[in-house]
């Protein structure tokens, strides 16, 4: 895909563009080398169709790639339903279980669907890496895991750590990073991008490029989004993601429910806001012309507004502010009975009443200060309430009329 010649920014103006959010570029200078030329970069991101979904922290890099397609350079959205079947190693600590094919294609067009809510569809490249992948030859296979030797695999902390706690590593996992190098190869890549846990794969693709006679791709990082709790990364495991299909209240009270602080960064990497609009806003709430909820507000409306349209944004604002804005309880908050003793225990009745997953997360979530009994903080997952009716409230979105017998 050719486009115009980059008149509209210069280096600097564009540097300064792409570097807003990043968490890392290797390396600056080969970047400007490659903008000096004035003809578009070939840009490309790869997703996994592991799962169905894709939540708010798998759209920073997505922002990303939009603000590329700003600037005029070419981006493309590799879906690596090859790759998908071998599962990415990074981060895990065992070997993930292999897709069928068709749990791959099913995810795949599920993400098609969800993406261009941020992309041009105009302007954005679709690629399925089984394409050039399914098209390796042995002899070409053997040729690309000759680049790379077992010592440099060890490297990575996920396989390190696995080895010394003697966890299976199999065999196909090492061809992971280096098969996802070969995308960069068979585009031809100027810049790939991914989350700080990518790394090492986007390294290999640099590092591969120059084996192949191929001028090696810059690297950018992109910090992962903590989720609701403000502490972990976003994940459904973790029961803190904002999911981009999710009904609009749903998301518009989640994003309420994040804490004043994690705002800001949640603008800066959510957000189509400039960072002068987010240092602005940030400087009102700071001397108190705007209050931090009706700022917050914006940024739910925004992210609503982007998935489900102005209607549905506005409908969502209005129901929060109806159901939260006195710091009521919601008209349908569950109910829960309990007995006295050791069931009317906070890790017992936020359990058993699901409004935590586990006890384990109960305990956590209550030593963190997220759980407040009728307007006061407790912070005893095991002290048993007495007889009585209390109003709990878990975080600021969780609510339970719990009544004690």
């Amino acid at each position: 895909m050719s486009q115009s010649p980059l008149s509209i920014k210069n280096i600097d103006e564009q540097i300064k563009i792409i570097r807003r959010g990043i968490h890392d570029l290797i390396s600056e200078a080969d970047l400007r080398k490659k903008l000096a030329r004035n003809k578009p970069l070939e840009i490309k991101v790869g997703f996994d169709p592991t799962a169905p979904d894709l939540h708010l922290g798998h759209t920073v890099v997505m922002h990303k790639m939009r603000h590329f397609q700003e600037l005029g350079h070419n981006v493309t959205f590799v879906i690596g339903d090859f790759t998908g079947r071998i599962g990415d190693p990074s981060g895990r600590s065992d070997t993930r279980p292999a897709l069928t094919e068709a749990q791959v294609l099913d995810n795949a067009e599920t993400y098609k669907k969800q993406l261009f809510k941020i992309l041009d569809p105009e302007k954005t490249i679709v690629a399925f890496n089984s394409t050039w992948l399914n098209a390796l030859t042995p002899i070409e296979f053997l040729k690309l895991m000759s680049n790379c030797t077992v010592a440099r695999m060890m490297e990575r902390d996920d396989f390190s750590k696995r080895y010394k706690e003697e966890r299976p590593i199999a065999i196909h996992e090492f061809f992971y990073p280096l098969a996802q190098a070969y995308d960069s190869i068979a585009l031809k890549t100027d810049v790939e991008m991914g989350g700080t846990d990518q790394t090492f794969n986007l390294l290999m693709g640099r590092t591969l490029q120059s084996h192949y006679g191929q001028e090696p791709q810059c690297i950018i990082t992109l910090p992962l989004l903590e989720g609701l709790d403000g502490v972990r990364k976003m994940s459904k495991s973790y029961g803190n993601y904002i999911g981009i299909a999710e009904p609009a209240a749903d998301q518009f009270g989640k994003t309420m429910s994040i804490s004043d602080d994690l705002m800001w960064r949640y603008y800066e990497l959510l957000s189509d806001k400039s960072l002068e609009e987010i240092a602005e806003l940030r400087k009102a709430v700071e001397i108190g012309e705007r209050h931090p909820k009706t700022v917050k507000e914006e940024l739910a409306f925004e992210i609503v507004f982007r998935y489900h349209g102005k209607d549905a944004a506005e409908e969502a604002r209005q129901g929060f502010n109806a159901t939260f804005a006195d710091g009521g309880v919601p008209k349908d908050a569950p109910l829960f009975t309990c007995e006295e003793g050791e069931t009317s225990s906070p890790v017992s009745f936020l359990t058993e009443s699901k409004l935590a997953p586990s006890k384990s997360e109960a305990k956590r979530l209550v030593a963190q200060g997220s759980l407040s009994i009728n307007d006061e903080k407790c912070n005893d997952a095991l002290k048993s309430l007495p007889k009585g009716e209390y109003t709990i409230r878990l975080g600021k979105k969780r609510f339970l009329l719990l009544t004690v017998k």
